[in-house]
């Protein structure tokens, strides 16, 4: 043992390691089945689970068939009435018991975490665990609530929830805790690599006397998780990477099964010229060497700005070089284990192929057992894979900017969108960054912040639905069923040469309208509809419309909310004076619907508000609904008009530009309408009508990279086509009930919040309280 004084001249920390006795004694000989129907199930074929900082073997675990999936489906089936059924406080009562039954086991459930994921005692104990508790304990608060903060809506009934390996039983949390508070029964299936604190929380479920089948844990590999995407469940909610996400979508396709997905990311980390640099590496340590690297809104892509580009490096490798690589179960390690070798063969790969590319590592050393020293890729360019990939480990990939625009520029230029962190002493250049940055959380002066209250969850292809708060409590909520107005469907229209004109005054020939002009179809062909002949688009139309939505959409989102409105309602006055032509066209009931509809969400255009969030002490947390950019919109084919307009003006209300397929066998009161907003001040491609084969236009719209939102109405064949295609860039598609077009029903706040994103933005605020600035609190 080393003296005081040597101590003194290099200022090393001493091993400090965490007893593990206890969790080692509940392993000891454990051989798990599965927790199904409120009782664990004999052992099956077993899979072993390792502790990745040794190798050591921890426990057997049951490797899940199709049939276990099958009878904890069975079991929470049976759950599901009998949960649903109780009052919101008394399953407030169960949620709270959970909370409290996790703090009880704090120190266990973090040992155990640790053990099991490779992860830094510390982090599992001053993080994971005590916010899984907050996440319970908010959760009972939204049970109690339920029925005050979500009027008339329901459970969806049973959720299929597959979470990862990274945050074991927080991603538990982020599932469970809201679909109970919602009414909810699941079926949990944790990683493969990380099923122990899993198991121990179904222990939990027993001990706190919650219903049998109302929680229901399976085990196994992906097979299981395939298992449970095709069981007869009522929703999945999925956390893993980007490309099971899509597969998971592409099998849930027409099945009308609800979905969320949250996925992998990039996120940028962007240090402007007048950041504490100081504090951005610290930023840094928080973001990509924390939890190794293995998370998914990791700051990986460093942009600095150049002017500070070598200060900051400087200051990253001196603190860089100061981590603690080592056992997890040391209090004074910064960075554990990595989860598996398979995970660590897959980080040095990746790695490997950047340097190969042109990049230079620094650090990023692979170390014995399941061990990679933090590090850096630096001199990346925006094509090299370091700067493209998920590396998901600890190592970051820095490089350099000269403006503010080229930073948001770096900071798009990826197909995810999960997170970013900004970082600069200046307000206004801070929030106007995370204003242009695509991201579902955006960090300021911070990183890895989170809170129940905080809704989580991405853009563009790191999916969507969201975790945490109101918006994450409505995802696993829905309508009950209505009145439903019979969907109509119709084959493909047949063309019509010539124009057909026979009738008294100067004959009028029907166009599509794209970017505020009236445009011919690209084919030159129309078809026969009733009142004359209406333009047949085709897929070069569809390219013209979104091409023009896409070049007005930020225009359009950034005049605000007043704007907008004053565009509406000027909109709803010249249909008021065109009313008589409009109820020619469709009936008294539809023209008078259409403009009333028009009217009320004018009136909801700068109304439909964010929230202002109480999480964290000493940060102002801001949940912003923001505008997809360009939504495709398939109207109704019955009520023409009305359908029409109760789709598009809520998605344009909130700052969309849209590309509507409007009705296919009678859309002539829609040219009517392109008319009225030629002279009410609407921008052109701000509304574009396409008319012709709407399923052949829907497939194309769907499939398009630039449209970022779909809804659909009609026939479940045409809705699993349109869902198939959304895939491609996973992006969301809203299946629209069928609804009385000319009810009060259709319209309302369900169609505003399908037409927006949930942007969670934090900012310090204020001087943080004695002790509240640690990670948890």
């Amino acid at each position: 043992m080393p003296s005081v004084s040597e101590i003194m001249e290099h200022l090393d920390y001493g091993p400090a390691p965490e007893d593990a006795g206890a969790v080692r004694d509940w392993l000891t000989g454990r051989s798990f089945g599965h927790f199904i129907g409120g009782a664990w199930t004999r052992p099956g074929d077993l899979f072993e689970t390792r502790d990745p900082s040794t190798g050591d073997l921890l426990a057997q675990v049951t490797q899940g068939t199709g049939d276990d999936v099958a009878k904890a489906v069975k079991a929470a089936r049976k759950a599901a009435k009998g949960w649903a059924a109780l009052s919101g406080h008394e399953r407030a009562r169960y949620l709270y018991a959970l909370a409290r039954h996790i703090q009880k086991r704090e120190r266990f459930l973090s040992v155990l975490e640790t053990l099991d994921n490779g992860k830094p005692i510390r982090e599992s104990r001053d993080i994971d665990v005590p916010l899984i508790a907050r996440h319970f304990y908010h959760h009972a608060g939204w049970a109690e609530l339920r029925d005050t903060a979500f009027p008339g809506q329901v459970p969806l009934g049973v959720v299929g929830a597959i979470i990862p390996w990274n945050f074991p039983l927080l991603m538990l949390a982020w599932k469970v805790a809201p679909a109970l508070a919602a009414g909810n029964t699941v079926v949990l299936k944790p990683a493969e690599y990380t099923p122990l604190t899993a198991l121990a929380f179904a222990e939990l479920c027993a001990e706190t006397g919650l219903p049998p089948g109302v929680v229901n844990i399976v085990t196994g590999d992906g097979a299981t998780g395939a298992a449970l995407v095709a069981a007869d469940v009522d929703k999945i909610a999925f956390t893993g990477s980007t490309e099971l996400g899509r597969q998971i979508a592409q099998t849930l396709a027409g099945t009308g099964r609800a979905l969320t997905l949250e996925l992998g990311g990039k996120s940028p980390f962007v240090v402007m010229p007048d950041a504490d640099l100081d504090a951005a590496v610290e930023g840094v340590l928080e973001s990509i060497w924390f939890n190794q690297g293995q998370v998914c809104c990791a700051g990986s892509r460093l942009l600095v700005a150049e002017s500070v580009a070598d200060r900051f490096e400087a200051l990253l490798r001196a603190r860089m070089d100061r981590l603690r690589v080592g056992p997890p179960l040391d209090k004074s390690t910064d960075i554990g284990a990595i989860v598996d070798p398979v995970q660590k063969d897959r980080i040095l790969r990746l790695t490997a192929e950047a340097v190969a590319a042109g990049a230079e590592l620094v650090g990023g050393a692979a170390g014995q057992g399941c061990f990679i020293a933090p590090g850096y890729l630096r001199g990346v360019t925006p094509a090299n894979p370091g700067f493209q990939q998920e590396i998901f480990g600890p190592i970051a990939a820095l490089t350099t900017f000269r403006t503010a625009d080229e930073a948001v520029e770096l900071a798009n230029n990826t197909r995810y969108g999960l997170a970013a962190s900004v970082w600069s002493e200046s307000a206004a250049v801070a929030t106007d960054l995370a204003a242009r940055i695509r991201a579902g959380v955006v960090w300021i002066n911070a990183a890895n912040l989170f809170d129940a209250a905080a809704p989580f969850g991405g853009m563009r292809e790191s999916g969507f639905g969201r975790e945490g708060g109101f918006a994450g409590m409505q995802d696993y909520l829905t309508l009950p069923p209505g009145r439903p107005e019979k969907i109509s469907t119709s084959a493909a229209p047949a063309v019509v040469p010539g124009t057909g004109h026979g009738g008294e005054g100067i004959d009028r020939t029907a166009k599509l309208y794209i970017g505020g002009a009236q445009k011919r179809p690209d084919g030159g062909q129309m078809y026969a509809v009733p009142g004359g002949l209406a333009p047949l688009a085709g897929r070069k139309d569809v390219r013209n419309a979104v091409e023009a939505a896409a070049k007005i959409a930020p225009k359009w989102a950034a005049m605000g909310g007043h704007a907008r409105a004053q565009v509406l309602y000027f909109l709803t006055e010249n249909m008021e004076q065109r009313r008589a032509d409009l109820i020619a066209r469709t009936s008294r009931a539809e023209a008078d619907a259409a403009i009333a509809r028009v009217f009320h969400y004018a009136a909801w255009a700068d109304k439909f508000d964010g929230q202002n969030l109480q999480t964290r002490p000493g940060h102002l947390v801001n949940v912003i609904p923001e505008p997809f950019g360009v939504m495709g919109v398939v109207c109704p084919n019955a009520a023409p008009l009305a359908g029409f307009v109760s789709l598009v003006l809520p998605a344009i209300a909130m700052g969309n530009a849209v590309v509507a397929v409007a009705a296919q066998d009678d859309p002539m009161a829609l040219f009517d309408l392109a008319q009225i907003m030629d002279t009410s001040d609407v921008p052109g491609g701000v509304v574009n009508i396409l008319t012709g084969p709407r399923e052949d236009l829907t497939a194309t719209l769907a499939a398009h990279d630039e449209v970022a939102a779909l809804w659909y109405h009609g026939a479940p064949e045409g809705l699993a086509a349109a869902e198939r295609a959304a895939c491609g860039n996973l992006k969301p598609v809203w299946p629209v009930p069928a609804l009385r077009w000319t009810d009060p029903a259709a319209q309302g706040k369900v169609f505003l919040r399908s037409a927006v994103q949930m942007k969670t933005v934090w900012l310090p605020y204020g001087a943080l309280p004695a002790g509240a600035g640690g990670g948890a609190y």
